[in-house]
């Protein structure tokens, strides 16, 4: 058996290379998982952008310098086990390489699903490193693994953006100025927030999007960036940073004067990324989902942390599933080479807001 992998040079993510190798023999209490499909979204992105500072290219090494594997999030099927508590056969929900195999060392498992103990993700965040059987997870439903691995991983995140800012009472602001607004968090995030009847929601975003943010009855208002001038400047405002614009930051800084907070959180403009400089009023803070997780972990416990997280997370894919208007539309793309074409066109930004694309590496 071999693995084929999709390598990205770490520091020019347009180079890209098809990477297979023969497959060793699995060590005591090792499992090979089959990669069967995973989402590749902007999300994933922000992994390759941030490689470096977040620690991405940690999860899954080549073992060649300069060269990085980006994670994807989406479902895998044990082929063989070395591991007494995993079988052959169970279906897993979690963080993947974007390879047609991964290898893991489960431990601590118990009959929700394990964490991978390689010695290499010892030290990383506990959240990318669970594994969850599908067939004890509460989020689960085998008519919609498409929508799961689009979305669950991003919706946790635009759920935890809006828990923390209302646990910190929207720093005094109404409005919130979510960018990118047409990207997948942006808009979960926007559902999450259009829940509280005392806040505006604001979507700003490029001309070609706006029709399709004003479809999902989310925000509010939806500006485009070339006219966000014209809404009041000294209004309390929050902004939330999904496209990681350096340019458009400053703008927003000089702009709003009344800016409350200013949180970052991903970085779908890769090609305009970099230092904010100084920048007038709050020095922009980089939003950690796991943070938050931890805080509710602490407040709830895991059970009313994923109880809660359930029932939003029902609310949100009924929505985006909605037979009269869906928010989303699969497109499938199978075999490495169609992977790697889609990671390229995924990177230069210029996809369809509303298509959901599901990739494998596995050969069709």
């Amino acid at each position: 058996m071999s693995t084929t992998t999709l390598l990205v040079r770490q520091d020019q993510l347009a180079t890209t290379r098809l990477s297979t190798t023969e497959d060793t023999a699995l060590a005591d209490g090792q499992v090979r998982v089959r990669v069967e499909q995973f989402a590749l979204t902007a999300n994933n992105i922000t992994y390759a952008a941030l490689g470096d500072m977040l620690n991405y290219w940690q999860f899954f090494p080549t073992g060649e310098p300069g060269w990085g594997i980006v994670p994807v999030w989406g479902f895998g099927l044990v082929l063989q086990s070395t591991h007494p508590a995993i079988a052959v056969g169970e279906r897993l929900y979690g963080y993947w390489p974007m390879a047609s195999h991964a290898v893991l060392s489960p431990q601590r498992a118990t009959p929700q699903g394990f964490s991978d103990g390689a010695p290499h993700r010892a030290g990383l965040h506990a959240v990318y490193n669970h594994y969850l059987r599908t067939s004890a997870d509460g989020l689960y439903r085998a008519d919609n693994e498409d929508v799961q691995a689009l979305l669950r991983p991003l919706f946790i995140t635009s759920w935890l953006i809006d828990d923390f800012l209302a646990d910190q009472r929207f720093f005094g602001a109404k409005r919130m100025l979510l960018s990118s607004a047409s990207s997948k968090t942006a808009y979960g995030t926007a559902f999450q927030l259009a829940q509280r009847h005392d806040i505006e929601v604001i979507g700003l975003t490029s001309p070609g999007n706006v029709a399709f943010c004003e479809s999902l009855g989310s925000y509010d208002g939806v500006v485009t960036y070339d006219t966000l001038d014209q809404l009041d400047g000294a209004t309390p405002s929050v902004y939330i940073d999904f496209a990681g614009s350096v340019g458009l930051r400053q703008r927003i800084h000089a702009h709003f004067t009344g800016l409350a907070y200013s949180c970052s959180v991903g970085a779908s403009h890769v090609q305009d990324l970099g230092g904010a400089g100084q920048l007038p009023g709050p020095r922009p803070v980089m939003f950690f989902a796991p943070a938050q997780v931890k805080k509710r972990h602490a407040d709830w416990g895991a059970e009313g942390l994923n109880d809660r997280l359930v029932a939003a997370w029902n609310q949100f894919s009924t929505a985006v599933t909605a037979p009269s208007q869906p928010w989303l539309v699969v497109q499938r793309h199978t075999g490495p080479e169609a992977t790697q074409a889609l990671f390229a066109a995924v990177l230069a930004g210029n996809g369809d807001p509303r298509a959901g694309h599901i990739a494998t590496m596995q050969a069709g």
